[in-house]
């Protein structure tokens, strides 16, 4: 049979993702895909404390806060275009009132510290090896804000300083939490701002510090989102509309991957009826007070029941709550 294209063999994870297990998620915006995936399956996920992350200094510097009893000040941040803004955080943390920015920043640090604390998974995507300095004092930010181009410096990070900046702190985690493990990968979504031959060269120096750092550590693991998307699915049927991001088809994909080779084999059925009960969660019924809808409700409690039967640690107040709004009084 002819091939029509090249596929990835993933060799099998060496440790299995399970329900009872916590997990952190930091990173960039395909981070963010993988953890909304599992926690829509209802495995416990904390996403992005810090917003969106890109490069790996950023990364090392939120994991530092988390690790310490820091709360943001008020000197933490500047306005700029109306907003007060943090340089450690994504836009989505602004807002025109300095008390309601501190809050939200404050309350998703608290949250995520004590999430940390718990987790034996820690998912990490590097976006960018490019990074911007405020000129001022040196110090790599998380986001310009839109700020003037001059106030910054911007430099692509070398292997080695990405390597003194993680390895370190991925060895104090461990020490922190011994049971845990981190999954590295590299972001497919391709920061052509920076232009076609800079992009290449970031990712490159991204793969070979990832590929130092899993070398030197057991529990420190490599999954090849980035190759999926360049080699396997290479076309550009894959893509958004921006041809920048990978599409909602490329995801799935990449999703299916990842799911297959961490997560727990043994829990293949429970998931499934997870994935029954989201899609019951969806329907929506033309007579809500029908005998027939009222039968259906009540045997989603039972199933959401039986679920939190297996694996008692699971939150499904949210698929519980979903159907009792249901019930006819």
């Amino acid at each position: 049979m002819i091939k029509h294209k090249t596929t990835i063999a993933l060799e099998p994870a060496p440790f299995s993702i399970k329900y009872e297990d916590h997990l952190l998620s930091m990173g960039s915006c395909f981070a963010q895909n993988i953890a909304q995936k599992l926690q829509h399956i209802f495995y416990t996920v904390s996403i992005n404390p810090f917003g969106t992350l890109y490069n790996p200094i950023s990364i090392r510097n939120s994991l530092g806060l988390l690790l310490n009893k820091y709360e943001f000040q008020e000197e933490d941040l500047f306005f700029h275009n109306g907003l007060w803004n943090s340089f450690q955080h994504h836009s989505s943390f602004s807002s025109s009132s300095i008390d309601e920015t501190l809050e939200q920043i404050n309350i998703e640090l608290i949250k995520a510290r004590i999430r940390l604390k718990k987790s034996n998974t820690l998912l990490i995507t590097l976006g960018t090896a490019w990074v911007y300095e405020l000129r001022k004092n040196h110090k790599v930010v998380s986001n310009c804000h839109k700020l003037p181009a001059n106030r910054f410096k911007r430099k692509r990070l070398s292997v080695q300083e990405i390597v003194d900046s993680l390895g370190p702190l991925f060895e104090y985690l461990k020490e922190y939490s011994p049971e845990l493990n981190i999954i590295l990968t590299v972001s497919p979504i391709r920061h052509l701002k920076d232009g076609f031959v800079e992009n290449q060269i970031s990712k490159s120096t991204l793969l070979l510090a990832v590929q130092e750092m899993v070398q030197k550590a057991r529990f420190i693991h490599y999954f090849p989102a980035y190759e999926i998307m360049m080699d396997d699915l290479r076309d550009y049927r894959y893509y958004a509309d921006d041809l920048i991001h990978p599409s909602q088809l490329a995801i799935e994909y990449i999703w299916e991957a990842f799911a297959n080779n961490y997560l727990e084999e043994r829990e293949e059925s429970l998931r499934k009826n997870i994935y029954k009960l989201q899609k019951a969660m969806q329907h929506r019924s033309f007579n809500p007070n029908s005998s027939g809808h009222q039968k259906f409700v009540q045997q989603q409690l039972k199933n959401v029941q039986k679920i939190k039967t297996k694996v008692p640690s699971l939150n499904l107040e949210s698929a519980k709550n979903h159907f009792l709004n249901q019930l006819t009084k």
